[in-house]
């Protein structure tokens, strides 16, 4: 009886899924997050007193920091599904997490420890092939 999958084929399928795990799973979290600050197609009440009472955080006005996170978390997540401009999202929302790390939550550093890695490793890695990313990269040809 032989097996059928070789190390090859193994790592052709953990080079597409990683990325795609690491993409899919944290924009999830991030787009339920931006979702939980709006009332329709403005910034809910509850997420400015949030940002004014529990954040607090440091040199920007709350007002500004609610709708700039409200944006975040729905621009780069869609991007990370899409896989699309992938490096420079997963760049964005690790700074979320480092804000979130240091100002607001300090005590969860194992579950931002978890963003971190994913986004780290999109960082480092990028989209992998199932995005937009490398379809792009396909069409363009070689640089």
């Amino acid at each position: 009886m032989t097996i059928p999958f070789s190390g090859a084929g193994v790592a052709r399928v953990a080079d597409a899924l990683v990325p795609l795990a690491a993409r899919l799973f944290p924009a999830a979290l991030f787009w339920q997050s931006g979702r939980t600050k709006m009332d329709g197609w403005r910034l809910s009440d509850n997420a400015l007193f949030l940002f004014e009472e529990e954040y607090r955080l440091p040199l920007i006005d709350p007002a500004i920091a609610a709708h700039l996170a409200a944006l975040a978390e729905h621009l780069f997540p869609l991007l990370l599904v899409l896989g699309l401009a992938t490096r420079l999202s997963a760049l964005a929302l690790l700074a979320m997490t480092a804000v979130i790390q240091i100002f607001v939550y300090p005590m969860a550093w194992p579950t931002h420890g978890v963003w971190a890695v994913a986004f780290l490793a999109l960082i480092a890695r990028g989209a992998g092939p199932w995005s937009l990313d490398a379809l792009l990269a396909r069409r363009s040809g070689p640089a």
